[in-house]
Parts: structure tokens; C-alpha cells; sequence
């Protein structure tokens, strides 16, 4: 009984690792979807002026660029990073906020271009659904083990009793 709960508890967290360690690539670099497309050019110039600077476009590029993943720093936000790459990634975002699109449709450039992986916090849908349900399974399942542990110590007078042997088939 221990055994098959260690070896689904070993399941579980090795499933969304191997998952995870596919989609982006063995050496933790971008995966498939993200080789295949050219690096991000920055809009026109690159450089910000002053009309590029208004303040609730800039706010906008700040809240875009913290929910995308940067690529070569793949543990912090574009926001955070500090890679030329994400430097380019901004212009982008800001030079299509100029251009007129909506916050979604910068979005959806990036998930095109780079896949579901660029994203800090995936949309709760078809197979990333399991990534936030699993956390919770697991801790139903251990409040479950331990609240029949304590069951099964306080029946027999705080001693652990032994698992029944398992008769053979």
C-alpha cells in the first residue's frame, strides 16, 4: 500500500517535470516552437522617444512584459530581465501597442511566434489544466493518508499497527 503511494506521489511530480523538461528543450534552452521562428526585431529605431513615452502605454509595455517569459533567462519575466533580447521583446510590445492592438493581441503575437511556453502564467485550459490541479490533488491525497494514519494509530491505542500482508494472487 506505502509502495503504490510512493510510486504515485514519484508519478506525479515526474510527469510535469519530463513534460516541462520537452517542451523546453533537454538543456532547459527554448524548445522547438521557439527555434523554429527568427529572433524578435525591435519597432523601427528600437530606441524610445517621446512620443513613444506615454505613460499609460509605458505602464501597458511594463504589464505585458511581466507576464512573458524571457527566453534566455527563462526564470524571470521580460520586465525583469535584463537580456538584449528582452530589451527587443519590449520595443515590440510597445511598438504594437502603438500600432493600435489590444493587450490579447500582443499576447497572441508572442504565443505564435514562441508558443503556450512564453507565457509566466498559461491560461487554466485543456492539458495546463493539470498544472493547476495537481497541487491540489496531491494535497487532498496527503491529508487523506494522514488522516487515516491517525485513524488507524488512535484505534489501536497509539501504537502503529503493521499493514495487513497482502495475499499473494
Amino acid at each position: 500500500m506505502i509502495r503504490r503511494l510512493l510510486l504515485a506521489i514519484l508519478i506525479a511530480i515526474a510527469l510535469p517535470t519530463a513534460i516541462v523538461a520537452q517542451t523546453t528543450g533537454a538543456t532547459g534552452g527554448p524548445g522547438p516552437a521557439e527555434t523554429s521562428h527568427p529572433p524578435v526585431v525591435p519597432s523601427a529605431s528600437g530606441v524610445p522617444t517621446a512620443a513613444t513615452l506615454n505613460p499609460e502605454r509605458e505602464e501597458m509595455v511594463r504589464r505585458l512584459a511581466s507576464e512573458l517569459r524571457c527566453p534566455v533567462c527563462q526564470g524571470l519575466s521580460v520586465q525583469d530581465s535584463p537580456t538584449e533580447l528582452s530589451q527587443q521583446m519590449k520595443a515590440v510590445i510597445r511598438g504594437q501597442l502603438e500600432q493600435g492592438k489590444t493587450p490579447d493581441e500582443v499576447r497572441a503575437y508572442f504565443v505564435s511566434r514562441y508558443g503556450e511556453w512564453i507565457l509566466l502564467k498559461p491560461e487554466a485550459s485543456g492539458f495546463n489544466l493539470v498544472i493547476y490541479l495537481l497541487p491540489l490533488a496531491m494535497l487532498l491525497a496527503g491529508g487523506v493518508w494522514v488522516a487515516l494514519t491517525v485513524r488507524r494509530w488512535r484505534k489501536h491505542g497509539g501504537e502503529v499497527a503493521p499493514y495487513p500482508a497482502e495475499e499473494p494472487a
